[in-house]
């Protein structure tokens, strides 16, 4: 069975795509190229430029590789970029994807794990957050991947569908070879950030906001590590073949961790001092994000192995050195 994977060119995506092949799966990629990255893939994985909007494109590659599952990660992803310009992630995020899912429908692909996010829930109500919390999302961000969820739901019940939302907490590390790390451009992921403010290859990392109600007054996030979120897919996607559908499923540790604890584990692991300036709060933030991944720890038998803050931040480290 080929794996039709989208954005397999990004951070998560490209673990996934060496994880798959690793694991003896077929995989094809499609990715837009417009995260700017070109990460070493297995040299027997074709690579599609093509956006995922461009139905002509994807009919092609159905054609060349009949794939029978669709894992789907490409997308915009910056909470701020959204709040600026919530049309661009929508439009990205949910009208372009729709494209995709007709393609898929009409080929017979019968199989879709979805890089959803925990962003979907906002502010939460309770911490750690289960699958049933209410979602009222507090940035655009959230919203389009909420809204995407809803559509495979809806295309579960009208095509019979079987589908995952994996809804990752704070995704996070590298290979541990240090060959895959993350490579946004502009980075906005707070680890990577804080390692180069370190190393001197960035500015001061900023603070946004030291008085919410947490223990030390910066936001908390559940940090996971990239290779179990690949893992994660794998089973997920056995799961589906097997005839079960899965919908929304928490992906974290269940242990969050504050922006100044990830600034002192950063100090610790890299031997400097990392310099930091204190902002305003930022628009879309959500002072506590932290996962309750008991269903997917019974759904999947998924456990985190490489997900505590000092390994993430060695790997991490030892992929930006």
């Amino acid at each position: 069975m080929t794996i039709l994977v989208t954005g397999g060119l990004g951070f998560i995506g490209s673990h996934f795509v060496w994880a798959a092949r690793r694991a003896g799966r077929r995989v094809v990629v499609v990715d837009d190229r417009s995260g700017g990255t070109s990460p070493p893939l297995p040299p027997e994985v074709e690579v599609v430029t093509a956006d995922i909007g461009d139905r002509r494109a994807l009919d092609d590659v159905c054609d060349r590789f009949s794939p029978r599952a669709l894992v789907h990660f490409a997308g915009k992803i910056q909470v701020g970029e959204s709040v600026a310009n919530p049309g661009l992630y929508f439009d990205v995020n949910f009208t372009r994807a729709l494209a995709m899912m007709e393609v898929a429908r009409a080929r017979g692909i019968e199989e879709t794990v979805f890089s959803s996010s925990a962003a979907v829930y906002g502010e939460p109500t309770v911490v750690p957050i289960p699958e049933g919390s209410p979602k009222h999302p507090v940035n655009p961000y959230g919203a389009s991947k909420l809204a995407f969820e809803y559509l495979l739901e809806g295309f579960g019940v009208a095509y019979g569908l079987r589908w995952a939302a994996l809804r990752y907490f704070n995704a996070a590390g590298a290979s541990s070879d240090g060959s895959l790390r993350e490579a946004h451009e502009p980075e906005t992921h707070l680890i990577p950030l804080v390692i180069d403010a370190a190393l001197k290859r960035r500015p001061p990392v900023r603070l946004f906001g030291t008085d919410y109600p947490t223990r030390d007054g910066t936001c908390v996030r559940d940090y996971i590590h990239v290779s179990d979120l690949a893992d994660a897919h794998l089973r997920a996607l056995d799961l589906l073949a097997a005839g079960q559908t899965i919908g929304p499923l928490n992906l974290g540790t269940g242990v969050g961790s504050t922006v100044r604890e990830v600034i002192e584990a950063v100090r610790q692991v890299v031997g400097a001092d990392v310099p930091q300036i204190v902002a305003p709060r930022r628009a879309g933030d959500s002072t506590s994000l932290v996962a309750d991944s008991a269903r997917a720890h019974a759904l999947l038998s998924w456990r985190p192995s490489r997900s505590d803050l000092a390994t993430i931040v060695e790997d991490a480290f030892r992929s930006r050195r």
